[in-house]
């Protein structure tokens, strides 16, 4: 260590801080009477020690109640120049008071209370400008160009980590961090202050010219991010997050990689806790086929079941590129995995033979359907065929050739259907059930679950367009609600619901709380950098055929009980009479081949006798968002 490294070292920094301007003080009374009496040409100055003691006692006290004391030299800028300045000024006025009451100013020309402010002003500004040049200016004298200056937000090994990254990267410089921990005040990691806490941020954004904002705080909770989030927006900076642990184990995200925060870091949820170790017993070393592997919940299946050690994995889908994609990033990721894609559809009888014979599935995850529930109202026969038929076809073949379990993915839309596509996933459930009752060898188990963030068909990449666009962003009703829950999330519980169900068990997933679709869109938004009825309207369009404004996950006839594992609940499966579901299922075949949809209306009236599809839709006005609101109320 160096001796000036060593003699700063015994001084804390705040010390050397307060001797520094008390020592300006002293230096500008000085100076003031020394100017005032040159200018005059007048002798007879004098300076008494008691004289001295008043100015620096008034003085010093009025720096510690303005906060000057807290500011730091390395970011001195244009609010701690406004703070001096407002410093000094008051100091001036309550030193002349104290010295009137000590001795009336005996000694003390009055223009010396006027000279006394401004070379005290500019006696503790310019040392601190300067220092902050120095500093600043340090790496450039070496030829390096100019980095944006960032604020971390948590100084833990996430954010030790993060600042050792940027170190490689000539694109940033940390001038602080920013952590809620009393005990790392004013301590340094990895050379960088600690400067305060979240409720401090703003202060400390505009103090230390930050740039951008980086949050290291990956095991936030989803309430904690809210908070990191909103402090964040309003100091109007750009900033950016580390990705949560669980997507880095997952290999979705890199260690340190920095990607906006996302709609899923607000309105998703905490990690769920699996039962791991049941979950790989029942997957290790069997063959699993997946349908709709392509889709939004079929690709992350495939992911997540890579890695629990299966034989091998076998994807079916009808769509060429979905099919080609997904299976890119699965060779690439787990080259000594036994892959096979299969294009085809799986209401199909010979293809869907064909993928459980070349598969020898074990394990059927059957997660291919159509899912937006405005276009198949107008869709009968695409709903019946797809949702229903298939389904159908693909537990009827996966029981013929000994598949030891079956998961339909279902939705909690199917709780009391209101739509064509609701009504299609129940009788897509029905016909499971049917199957159970057949093949008791063939374990057929049903999961039901809401709105999945980012999902084909979710209201989240439809915002992000409109967002992209310009506005406006459409939300049917000011009051409609959603339940939502992240891809993965819904993925892992699906897998939990596999192992751990019998043949027959409808599982529904804890939703956790309904999200309105307004503060959604309104989130989503302020995401983007823009303001809601400033930047980017809100327009109100009403509820569209067949949607509901609250979605319910239990049916009156359903008992749900809870099962072992805290976010599946066991419903209990309403009769389903086999002979009346297979006869009119025959109808509904007949009507597909023919695109007979008054048939299928019939067959889906007999069915659902309590679904009334035809006059479901609820009329609705479009209410514009006001450009002139702040965005925050319906």
């Amino acid at each position: 260590m160096r001796l000036s490294e060593l003699r700063l070292g015994l001084l804390h920094p705040r010390s050397a801080v307060v001797l520094h301007d008390l020592g300006m003080v002293a230096l500008a009374w000085w100076l003031a009477m020394v100017l005032r009496y040159h200018l005059a040409q007048a002798g007879g100055m004098q300076l008494s020690l008691e004289e001295f003691a008043v100015v620096l006692a008034v003085q010093g006290t009025i720096f510690a109640w303005t906060g000057l004391y807290r500011g730091l030299w390395r970011f001195a800028s244009m609010p701690d120049l406004w703070n001096i300045a407002r410093a000094v000024a008051l100091g001036a006025v309550l030193v002349g008071v104290a010295l009137f009451l000590l001795d009336r100013l005996a000694g003390v020309p009055r223009s010396v209370l006027f000279l006394y402010p401004l070379i005290l002003a500019l006696l503790l500004g310019v040392p601190r400008l300067l220092y902050r040049y120095w500093k600043d200016s340090r790496l450039e004298l070496f030829g390096q160009r100019v980095q944006r200056r960032v604020l971390v937000i948590g100084a833990g090994r996430s954010g030790d980590a993060l600042v050792r990254d940027l170190r490689r990267d000539a694109e940033y410089r940390v001038v602080g961090f920013i952590d809620d921990a009393p005990q790392l005040r004013g301590a340094r990691v990895q050379g960088v202050p600690v400067l305060g806490s979240m409720a401090e941020l703003g202060d400390l954004a505009r103090a230390s010219s930050a740039e951008m904002l980086l949050i290291a705080v990956p095991t936030a909770s989803v309430a904690q991010m809210r908070v990191i989030v909103s402090a964040c927006e309003r100091t109007g900076l750009p900033f950016r997050t580390l990705p949560r642990f669980e997507d880095v184990v997952s290999g979705r995200a890199q260690r340190n990689e920095l990607k906006p925060v996302a709609i899923e870091d607000l309105l998703g949820r905490d990690a769920v806790s699996l039962d791991w170790e049941r979950v790989r017993a029942g997957f290790a070393g069997r063959h699993v086929l997946i349908s709709g592997g392509g889709g939004s919940i079929g690709s992350e299946l495939c992911r997540q079941v890579a890695r629990l050690g299966v034989a091998s994995l076998t994807l079916l889908d009808s769509c060429e590129f979905n099919l080609y994609r997904i299976a890119r990033e699965l060779n690439a990721a787990y080259p000594d995995l036994l892959l096979r894609p299969l294009l085809g559809d799986c209401g199909d009888p010979a293809a869907a033979r064909h993928a459980l014979r070349v598969s020898h599935a074990h394990v059927v995850l059957h997660a291919a359907a159509y899912k937006h529930v405005p276009l198949l109202q107008e869709q009968l026969r695409q709903a019946f065929r797809n949702n229903v038929l298939a389904t159908r076809t693909l537990a009827a073949a996966a029981g013929a050739a000994g598949v030891e379990t079956f998961v339909l993915v279902s939705t909690d839309k199917a709780v009391n259907p209101s739509s064509v596509m609701g009504a299609s996933k129940r009788i897509a459930e029905m016909a499971c059930q049917a199957e159970a009752q057949r093949v008791p060898g063939c374990h057929y188990v049903t999961v039901r679950f809401g709105n999945v963030l980012d999902s084909a068909g979710s209201v989240v990449p439809l915002f992000r367009d409109q967002i992209a666009r310009g506005g406006p962003v459409t939300v049917t009703h000011p009051e409609v609600t959603r339940y939502f829950m992240t891809i993965p999330e819904a993925c892992q519980l699906i897998l939990q619901a596999a192992v751990q169900g019998r043949s027959g068990d409808i599982f529904a997933l804890d939703m956790g709380e309904p999200v309105r679709i307004h503060d959604l869109a309104t989130q989503m938004i302020r995401l983007s950098g823009k303001q809601p009825g400033r930047d980017i309207a809100i327009v109100y369009t009403g509820l569209r055929p067949g949607e509901k404004l609250f979605e319910e996950l239990f049916h009156a006839q359903e008992d749900y009980a809870p099962t072992t594992h805290a976010k599946l609940y066991l419903a209990a499966p309403r009769h389903v009479s086999a002979e009346l579901l297979d006869a009119q299922l025959a109808r509904a075949g007949e009507a597909v081949i023919s695109f007979d949809e008054p048939a299928l209306q019939r067959v889906l009236q007999a069915l659902m006798p309590s679904l009334d599809w035809v006059h479901n839709a609820q009329p609705g006005t479009v209410v514009p968002f006001l450009r002139g609101d702040s965005g925050d109320s319906a």
